[in-house]
């Protein structure tokens, strides 16, 4: 009963900021994104009777962060009740890039530990149903599960609070070049500043344009307009900011770094190079641009100061099981 899942972090066109249910993680808008195809996570979970309790561990590290601990033990505990089971757990996990920086960590991490969890138990949930259980965890790894180009629709329950595919990742060939400025891990976690965004003027207004700005980006994805596409992530990238810096108190995830690097890719637009940046809950930049021009981006990037690590991605493949077990 020994199972592994591998599964992508996901870069948010259109971001999740704001929870009407934050214990069901129900957001307050649908979200857009696209799955990673180098940036990923690695899950073995194997349910067995010689487990007297579930050891959970980071690599060889044991897992001790209580909110961390509590969104495995959810899942585990889901599977342990579709299955009508008591067995204890072990699971050990690991990351190809640093957690909490703005990449998604709990995306890839808490999917992989659903679709190995289900794996392990022999739960054979549908792609919706896998979504609906990632959720529960953590609202972004909802993302991971299908493949490439993702809707999550925000629905108004459980039940229909889940992503599902909008086209396939062959469909575009764009690029994330994913600019990593540090390894330290944010202060403010993710759902902290969820929690905050309500607190902030523009919050409300921001949400009324997600309707209008959903459609529009999903056009653009459908006709590959990327000049008008990367004008509608920046913006709102942006917008998303805008909610964060004006939270009370304001939740800052910036280094020195991310400005430089928004302010070359502005400059490189007007010069030669058309690319845009998005950013989420973190100081990490997504650098995108067609596919043809990810060399010559990496290649500009380079030369700024502060950049740690560069990770190019093309659109990925969402959660899946492999065969390479962690233990």
């Amino acid at each position: 009963m020994k199972a592994t899942a591998k599964s992508p972090a996901n870069i948010a066109f259109i971001k999740y900021w704001g929870k009407t249910d934050p214990k069901k993680r129900i957001p307050q808008n649908n979200s857009i994104s696209m799955c990673l195809s180098d940036l990923f996570s690695v899950c073995t979970v194997e349910f067995a009777k010689k487990y007297k309790k579930d050891e959970l561990c980071f690599l060889n590290e044991k897992i001790v962060e209580s909110k961390e601990l509590k969104r495995i033990i959810l899942v585990l505990d889901r599977v342990r009740e579709i299955a009508d089971s008591n067995l204890r757990a072990k699971l050990v996990t690991s990351n190809n890039f640093p957690k909490a920086t703005g990449i998604a960590s709990s995306a890839s991490g808490l999917s992989a530990v659903t679709v190995a969890a289900c794996e392990s138990m022999g739960v054979k949930l549908s792609e919706k149903e896998m979504s609906r259980l990632a959720r529960l965890a953590s609202g972004t790894a909802s993302r991971s599960i299908p493949d490439g180009f993702v809707e999550w629709q925000k629905g108004t329950s459980e039940s229909n609070s889940y992503a599902s595919q909008i086209y396939p990742s062959d469909w575009w060939p764009i690029a994330d070049v994913v600019a990593i400025v540090t390894h330290k891990m944010k202060k403010i976690k993710s759902t902290e500043g969820h929690a905050l965004a309500d607190t902030s003027p523009f919050q409300e207004q921001r949400i009324k344009g997600m309707p209008k700005k959903v459609k529009a980006i999903k056009k653009a994805i459908e006709e590959r307009d990327f000049t008008k596409f990367g004008q509608i992530l920046e913006a709102e990238c942006l917008s998303m900011y805008a909610v964060c810096l004006t939270s009370q108190p304001p939740v800052i995830y910036w280094e020195a770094p991310t400005v430089e690097i928004i302010r070359h890719i502005q400059q490189w637009r007007e010069e030669d190079l058309e690319a845009y940046f998005t950013i989420d809950a973190g100081p990490t930049v997504h650098t995108i641009c067609e596919g043809k021009n990810s060399s010559k981006l990496v290649s500009r990037l380079k030369t700024i100061k502060g950049i740690q690590r560069l990770s190019v991605n093309k659109p990925g493949i969402g959660a899946r099981v492999v065969k390479e077990h962690l233990f």
